[in-house]
């Protein structure tokens, strides 16, 4: 069989070859995601989670081509509940072997809420995130992880989150010399590496496979800090610790099930532009849950979708779940068989590869012309990205969320009722909006002598128009007769359709007569049932009877 559960075989050869390379790019990312979310010694379990990660997301996720494993958000994540924990009394040295269970146990319980988020089908609204907070969330993420990485690409040891670890730097200044010039060659290589280069042989790899041996001839062993001892073999079943933090662990688990959830949807839209496929969003959130649960069952940091593993995947060749599997046996090789030379690489040759991620995370052509595009935008965006780095990820998608809806609702009810200008309404003395009906109708108004209030709504009917509607409810004292025309109108929410019956209840209360006119059959149906009355079928109709009752 050349198709075996959408596993295309016929491409078999371009899903090692894409694989590969993912999993070359995807090493020093995985150790410098471990080391930047736990601290020392984490570096072998980003390791484990790009493992785990990528093979089961790849085997039941719903992208074809997409490769899964630790991101700069979800490892910044993991940096919080470690910070969390450590605040209520946990020590956070993995040595100590207290911490690590009760962040694993977080990581399950996050990969269980993506399968459900995928079961309840809840995937196509999390990518209805507005792109104001997505674009200030992202960014965020990115001055968090070069916030956090400023200690140890300066060699000063620090802890917690931002606030936290640069205080640190700043009371306890003392740079080491050596720990500055590992970081230094790093830069110059993730940066300065020419693109016929890099397109060959990545520039974080390079730098891993440069500035390592360099830092151990120039400087020896004992003059910066380095990864240290790593486990031997494959990663082992640990099963985490449910306790008396478990609110602590179930917050971050949430924060870890939504956040991944976005960021993979994110690339999956990535994904499908370069390769013209299309994802499975629930499918998907399936998939990513399934690895990150198993992955807290093997001591394995959190993933993602990541993007610059996708797309360097497809450019590759890669088009098909097997290269994200391949991608994963490539990384399980390298752990069984390249430990102790993952050993001596320096802390701050990941801290400089870590800002390099951090830097691209940014959204900065959002960030430079978001202002000329919109005020209320911009607020919205910076407003986000202040809140991730200095309050809390979920919080600050959730206010953001909040506050940019409410700015989407204001400016369409302002669309739904430019019909209803309290100023100008649409009668005999508005020779603009007369203009804008058909020449029998503006007849049947001009014939009207100024007695017809005619109300034009436009788009679906939110509650946000209710409002709106009441404020102009008193005008109908003005006039004999009131048509509101929905002609326009697909759908009607319930608050608006009680603003409707509220204003022809106010025309019935004055003795005025009232219609509704134009309303499809759906919108029919909902003011049936609340029981409004005078509903005709057309404008035109509507202003021969406001016509035959003044006449």
């Amino acid at each position: 069989m050349e198709i075996i559960n959408g596993f295309n075989l016929k491409n078999i050869r371009g899903d090692i070859l894409g694989g590969i390379t993912a999993a070359v790019v995807a090493l020093p990312l995985a150790l410098a995601f471990g080391n930047a979310a736990l601290g020392p010694g984490g570096a072998i379990y980003g390791l484990y989670g790009a493992v785990v990660v990528g093979f089961l997301a790849a085997l039941f996720g719903g992208t074809p081509a997409q490769v899964s494993g630790p991101t700069g958000p979800m490892s910044v994540t993991v940096a919080g509940v470690v910070a969390g924990l450590a605040a209520v009394g946990v020590p956070r040295d993995l040595s100590a072997g207290q911490i690590l269970p009760l962040v694993m146990a977080a990581v399950v319980i996050g990969g269980l809420l993506q399968i459900l988020f995928g079961i309840l089908k809840l995937g196509k609204y999390i990518t209805l995130v507005p792109y104001s907070v997505v674009s200030g969330f992202m960014s965020g993420i990115g001055v968090i992880i070069i916030a956090l990485q400023i200690g140890p690409l300066l060699g000063i040891s620090t802890r917690g989150g931002v606030v936290e670890s640069l205080s640190t730097v700043f009371s306890n200044f003392q740079p080491n010399g050596a720990a500055i010039g590992v970081a230094i060659m790093t830069l110059g290589i993730v940066f300065l590496t020419p693109r016929k280069i890099s397109q060959w042989v990545p520039s974080p790899l390079l730098a891993l496979l440069i500035v390592t041996p360099l830092s151990i001839l120039i400087f020896g062993d004992g003059a910066i800090d380095r990864i240290g001892e790593i486990p031997r073999g494959v990663p082992s079943l640990n099963f985490p610790s449910f306790n008396q933090y478990f609110p602590i662990i179930f917050k971050a688990g949430l924060v870890l099930a939504v956040l991944g959830a976005i960021d993979s949807l994110l690339t999956s839209l990535v994904a499908d532009n370069i390769s013209q496929t299309k994802h499975n969003s629930d499918r998907e959130l399936i998939g990513q849950g399934i690895g990150n649960a198993i992955a807290g069952l093997f001591s394995g940091l959190p993933g993602a979708g990541a993007t610059m593993r996708t797309v360097i995947n497809v450019k590759s060749g890669g088009s098909t779940p097997i290269s994200g599997m391949v991608h994963s046996i490539v990384l399980l090789i390298v752990l069984v068989g390249a430990g102790p030379l993952a050993e001596q690489i320096p802390t701050a040759l990941l801290a400089g590869i870590l800002i390099k991620v951090g830097l691209d995370i940014i959204d900065w052509g959002f960030l430079r012309r978001a202002h000329k595009l919109s005020l209320k935008t911009a607020v919205v965006m910076y407003g986000v990205l202040l809140m991730t780095v200095f309050w809390d990820l979920i919080w600050a998608v959730l206010v953001g969320v909040f506050i940019a809806n409410m700015l989407t609702i204001d400016s369409i009810t302002e669309t739904q009722l430019e019909g209803m200008d309290q100023d100008n309404p649409l009668s005999n003395n508005d020779q603009e909006s007369k203009n804008l009906l058909p020449a029998d109708e503006k007849a049947l108004l001009d014939r009207c002598s100024g007695e017809v209030m005619l109300f034009r709504l436009k788009g679906p009917l939110s509650f946000g128009a209710a409002k709106g509607i009441s404020e102009r409810m008193m005008l109908v004292r003005n006039y004999k007769i009131l048509i509101l025309d929905i002609t326009d109108v697909p759908r009607l929410g319930v608050t608006a359709t009680l603003a409707i019956e509220d204003m022809m209840q106010e025309a019935k209360n004055n003795s005025r007569k009232a219609f509704v006119a134009g309303a499809n059959e759906k919108v029919k149906e909902r003011l049936s049932k609340f029981g409004v009355e005078g509903i005709i079928e057309t404008r035109k109709e509507a202003l021969e009877a406001a016509l035959n009752e003044l006449t």
